[in-house]
């Protein structure tokens, strides 16, 4: 076995000095990138798998948990600017038990657990601002708990209750939000904390809570909603209408060949509109009906009564009235319709918009401006009774800039284009030139070992094995030959190794060395190392 190995190390050793400076540079390459591989496979396979021991430390709880961790001897990583730590899996909840023993965390927002240190002689005071701060204390917790969400810090401003109802008012609450590194949170996440903390206080519309990034961005405004500013919503809807319309006017007129430009007016102002409405239903029956008849009737004896007043004054109609009368009056209560209507009217609703459409008359020579304004008016919303405006105008386009900025992208593009392809070349030639010096060496190597395998070695007489040689042979068979009683006569072996044939010669003393590292190994390979020697000399 030492022998193999050596001489498979000797073949490896004149191989490798078989290698030009090419090959052994690119044998090196490879052998450096072999054992980084190993190496890097070997930590991260040794490496321990680590998982968050506590979140949203504060500075203080996270020094006494480290210090904690370097006394036990435990590996950690700090993580999330300072506020997570890592610990292994195996040593995760050892080490939240010698924590929580040693009261770590202590650092806290608060909480319900802020209502478990009252006495029973907290003043109404003091009870109603630790109240409030359970609440805010929660709903921080809970907000930062969101996804991209570091920290949140919540503010409540609570009214206090009054049996006063035109005084009353509602609460309102302000968000504080410090995102991760490169995290911007979505609309969706936003109106997410609004309805959250609005839903979490009672009587607090969506419309009363603002969230404020740690960038100082405005992402839902009192009174707005959470959809940002007035400004913000109308730049939104702008965006939208553009976008609708521009890409059904590509579609008709041929990109670049139409440009839109939308103005919104948004209403900036929220307000609650409480409308009531009457009608009258038809073919009802009333809902309650009643008539008063009233008859009197005058005297029929008696002297007929004078009349104040001069005597030549006659009496109209007669004298000869009794003074009967009949009276009727009728009162009907009809059933009536009431609608009563309440409305909130956020800010951001919109007032009144602009449509401008301008088309090249070149590209639209053949259509009809009516019927693209009719599109127009559709895509767009237009309501006319609301004081929209719609414009469209055929003009002739400018293509300087257009043909500029056609040829600077062609341009732009083309370099792009040879730049891949450069690249592309370059890594051909390199993986090429790789290849062909791995197939170089490889024929090399094939070429030299089928070179040694061919070369003839002349193995000389072996005179322990001729038939025709004397049986003694002190240099080959030590100091105690074999005894033989009889000697043959000689032979002239040399005018037979004339007679034998090349290749017959060859053969045989192939068959002849065979015969002898099957007897003898050892004595084969001292007959070997000598003939080599006296071959290097």
């Amino acid at each position: 076995m030492a022998s193999r190995m050596g001489s498979l190390t000797t073949r490896l050793g004149e191989t490798v000095k078989g290698f030009s400076v090419a090959q052994k540079t690119i044998a090196l390459i490879g052998v450096a990138a072999v054992v980084l591989g190993a190496v890097a496979l070997g930590s991260w396979l040794s490496r321990p798998a680590y998982t968050p021991l506590f979140s949203g430390l504060q500075a203080s709880d996270a020094n006494s948990i480290v210090e904690q961790l370097q006394a036990d001897g435990v590996p950690y990583e700090i993580v999330g600017g300072g506020g997570t730590i890592l610990v292994p899996e195996e040593n995760v909840y050892d080490q939240r038990l010698k924590a929580a023993g040693a009261g770590l965390p202590s650092a806290s927002s608060g909480g319900y657990s802020l209502l478990d240190d009252m006495g029973v002689t907290s003043s109404e005071f003091q009870q109603n601002v630790t109240y409030k701060r359970a609440l805010e204390g929660e709903l921080a917790s809970t907000i930062g708990a969101l996804n991209g969400v570091r920290t949140a810090s919540v503010q409540l401003a609570l009214p206090e209750d009054t049996v006063f109802v035109s005084e009353k008012r509602d609460p309102t609450a302000s968000v504080f939000v410090e995102t991760e590194n490169g995290v911007n949170l979505s609309s969706d996440q936003v109106q997410a904390i609004v309805h959250l903390t609005s839903a979490s206080i009672d009587g607090m519309p969506a419309e009363n809570v603002a969230v404020i990034d740690a960038g100082g961005n405005v992402l839902s405004a009192v009174g707005v909603g959470a959809s940002g500013t007035g400004n913000q919503q109308a730049s939104e809807y702008e965006q939208r209408v553009v976008a609708s319309v521009q890409a059904m006017l590509d579609q008709v007129v041929g990109p670049g060949n139409a440009t839109v430009a939308v103005a919104a007016d948004m209403s900036y102002e929220s307000a609650n509109r409480v409308e009531e409405t009457f009608t009258s239903p038809e073919n009802t029956p009333a809902l309650n009906e009643s008539t008063t008849t009233e008859e009197y009737a005058g005297g029929n004896g008696g002297t007929a009564a004078g009349v104040l007043g001069p005597d030549n004054i006659a009496v109209p109609g007669g004298g000869n009235e009794d003074g009967s009368y009949t009276s009727e009056s009728s009162t009907r209560n009809n059933a009536v319709n009431k609608v009563t209507e309440t409305r909130e009217i956020p800010a951001g609703a919109l007032a009144r918009q602009t449509v401008s459409v301008a088309l090249n008359a070149a590209a639209g020579a053949d259509l009809n401006v009516a019927d693209v304004r009719a599109l127009v008016s559709s895509a767009a919303g237009i309501n006319i009774e609301r004081g929209d405006q719609l414009t469209v105008e055929m003009l002739n386009f400018n293509d300087a800039g257009a043909q500029a900025a056609q040829e600077a992208l062609a341009a732009a593009e083309a370099a792009e284009e040879a730049a891949q392809r450069a690249e592309l070349l370059r890594t051909g030639i390199l993986a090429a030139g790789i290849v062909l010096a791995v197939i170089l060496a490889l024929v090399a190597y094939a070429m030299r070992s089928r070179r040694q395998n061919r070369q003839a070695v002349d193995l000389g007489e072996l005179p322990e094995l001729d038939p025709l040689a004397p049986a003694t042979n002190l240099a080959l068979m030590g100091s105690n030959p074999p005894s033989t009683t009889a000697i043959e006569p000689p032979v002239d072996t040399a005018a037979l190794r004339a007679l034998t044939p090349p290749d017959t010669d060859i053969e045989r003393k192939r068959a002849e060395l065979d015969a002898l590292a099957a007897q003898d190994p050892v004595r084969t390979a001292d007959y070997l190392r000598n003939l080599m020697d006296e071959t290097r000399v």
